[in-house]
């Protein structure tokens, strides 16, 4: 009999509750084990679930578990089944895992029914918590948590702070044999003040996936697992190009599920000053000011709008690629505000997305009101750029163009692509 993965899960659940329903012993029958939403947990080991796990986790909630071994041991937590609303960016309902109890590193968010590898902390805390919207649920999730010894390495243990001048930093096994399935691993790189990180891989094989959702490396400006600071996420059998931090930190996560592995990589960094061009930078022809105070003139805003290349030459070159419904619009000193009702992101960049339930929204800044020329109601293609408060602004230069059905498939397939 051959056994899909939904239902190994369907089985793996059922044999979770029959294991929780289960007496300690035959003389001393027990009630079922029951979850709260959040707690404080201590001990070498215990497990945490959902709010009324195996049964559906309630709506519009927030719980938080703070777990504390003893003093000199680190955190483990290995899920043992999980089942969230699924949702590519987990915006919906999320697990969020981080290292300490506050102002901790964030490890990972985890949604759908994906089960991540062990997740080990850097001290003896560590705080989940789970956000449920208002809408779609499932059955929660459970997890054990144990303590470790910090320098217990093998191939569930990998990862940790860099901060020499150069160094290497590759996946367990490598190069013997395949990275294990299961597996999180989190590097943060740290140079000095006003030096930046070079990164490059050297040889990269990661299962591939059109989406890279199984097994994947992330790299993040700073020294923090966030969406809106990931440079790239990456998959398959190519080597990522070379990757220049923004300032001085950078971050690295790989995970692995459980199912298939590869060959895994290695790569290497080093430090530089700040002030030497990066090999990841636009082209000066390219480079678009984001100065808050940009006012439109007479000869940036021409008469006529002019807008060159092609959804695809523009791509790289913008700091957002989104569409959207434009849903208020507000003339104001020669320039358009609008609010995007947002249908998909493509490229978000540093761009600050504002979310109410399911439904998200930018606000944008058309600096010059006819070009281009947006109208409330209507959907767009917007690529543009974003200043350092996370606000939009769209030039002449940029391109923005009306929003068909037919321009998904190229727009899903830039979404891939490697700048």
């Amino acid at each position: 009999m051959i056994i899909s993965g939904s239902d190994m899960d369907l089985l793996n659940l059922l044999l979770i509750s029959l294991l929780l329903a289960a007496p300690s012993s035959a003389q001393q029958p027990t009630e079922r084990q029951t979850f709260t939403c959040g707690g404080n947990l201590t001990g070498v080991s215990g497990l945490l679930g959902s709010e009324g796990f195996p049964g559906v986790y309630p709506p519009n909630s927030k719980c938080t578990w703070k777990i504390t071994v003893p003093e000199g041991k680190v955190v483990v937590l290995s899920f043992r089944f999980i089942d969230l609303e699924s949702d590519n960016l987990c915006r919906y309902d999320f697990v969020d895992v981080y290292s300490g109890h506050a102002n901790g590193q964030r490890i990972g968010r985890f949604c759908g029914t994906f089960r991540p590898g062990a997740l080990v902390s850097n001290s003896n805390k560590m705080l989940v918590q789970m956000i449920s919207d208002a809408n779609t649920a499932g059955n929660g999730f459970i997890a054990m948590y144990s303590a470790a010894e910090p320098n217990e390495r093998g191939d569930q243990y990998c990862g940790g702070r860099l901060d020499k001048p150069t160094g290497t930093f590759k996946t367990p096994n490598w190069p013997d044999r395949d990275y294990p399935a299961g597996v999180t691993c989190v590097w943060q790189i740290i140079a000095p003040k006003h030096q930046v990180i070079e990164l490059k891989f050297e040889k990269f094989d990661v299962e591939r996936d059109n989406y890279c959702r199984y097994d994947y490396v992330a790299v993040f400006n700073g020294g923090e697992i966030n969406d809106a600071k990931r440079i790239g996420k990456f998959c398959g059998d190519s080597p990522p190009a070379p990757i220049v931090s923004e300032r001085n930190e950078l971050l690295i996560q790989f995970l692995s599920d459980l199912s298939l592995t590869a060959d895994g990589f290695i790569s290497h960094y080093k430090f530089r000053p700040k002030k030497l061009p990066t090999t990841t930078a636009p082209p000066a022809t390219t480079a678009v000011p984001t100065t808050t105070n940009l006012k439109p003139t007479v000869a940036l805003c021409q008469q006529k709008c002019k807008r060159t290349g092609t959804l695809e030459s523009n791509y790289c070159s913008s700091n957002f690629v989104i569409t959207g419904t434009i849903i208020t619009t507000l003339s104001r000193g020669g320039s358009v505000y609008a609010t995007v009702s947002i249908i998909n992101v493509y490229k978000e960049g540093t761009l600050a997305i504002q979310q109410a339930g399911k439904t998200m929204s930018a606000k944008i800044m058309a600096v010059c009101k006819q070009c281009p020329l947006i109208r409330r109601g209507l959907n767009y293609i917007i690529m543009g750029q974003v200043d350092e408060d996370g606000r939009a602004k769209v030039l002449p230069n940029n391109y923005v163009m009306s929003f068909k059905a037919k321009n998904q498939k190229m727009l899903n397939t830039l979404k891939t692509k490697r700048c």
